[in-house]
């Protein structure tokens, strides 16, 4: 009986769409019902002018029809102003009713998630996670030491090496004070001292042999692209 007063609820949801689609279908209709109107206004006024002059009786009653038309059409033209602000506000309504019920929706599975997730439970998840980390880099230093590496005093490496440029240093000073002390010829004795003669000709000759393999030579070379 309730149902028979106030409807279901899938009535409920079936009713803006037959309302909507109703007012469609009326207004169409109504349209149509327009342009007969205004066909059949063009005839009479027409007809009235037709007759102005030759019949006035006819032109008379053509101008009395097309009064009566131009009411009907009036009439028309506002149910049909009417049916269209009525369909705008129904299609308005149910454009918002469901946007609404898409928005309950969101917002229930909204708080659905964060029923399951908040921000206790993200700091939590994000220590975690950065121990882990921590714990994964130690790790990984773990395993990239050498195994069975003996540990090496650093001051006792820069000791060994300090002693080490001291004794190269040394021996370098004692090279040097031995070729001091090695006794030189004289320049006199060098300067009466005797050379073999050799002819300047010859001299001069091999001076050029030397010339013409130097040349030959670098030639050879740049063709090898050295």
């Amino acid at each position: 009986m309730w149902n028979y007063f106030f409807g279901s609820g899938q009535q409920k949801k079936e009713l803006p769409k037959k309302a909507i689609v109703q007012l469609r279908e009326h207004i169409a209709t109504l349209n149509k019902k327009e342009s007969y109107l205004e066909k059949q206004i063009n005839e009479q006024d027409k007809l009235a002018r037709q007759n102005v002059t030759k019949n006035k009786t006819v032109a008379r009653q053509a101008l009395k029809r097309k009064k009566k038309l131009e009411g009907d059409l009036v009439k028309i033209q506002n149910q049909i102003e009417s049916l269209e602000t009525q369909l705008n506000a129904i299609e308005s309504a149910n454009l918002n009713l469901e946007t609404m019920k898409a928005m309950k929706q969101g917002a229930k599975a909204i708080k659905q998630i964060h029923t399951d997730f908040n921000i206790d439970k993200v700091d939590e998840t994000m220590d975690d996670i950065r121990d882990q980390v921590e714990l994964s880099e130690e790790i990984s230093d773990a395993i990239s030491r050498p195994l069975g590496a003996d540990v090496v005093d650093d001051e006792e490496l820069e000791d060994e090496l300090a002693q080490m440029q001291q004794e190269e240093l040394d021996n370098k000073m004692t090279n040097t004070g031995a070729k001091v002390s090695e006794k030189q010829p004289p320049a006199e004795e060098l300067s009466k001292a005797k050379l073999p003669s050799v002819p300047t000709s010859k001299v001069q000759e091999k001076e050029e042999e030397e010339d013409e393999d130097e040349k030959a030579l670098r030639q050879l070379q740049a063709e090898m692209g050295m």
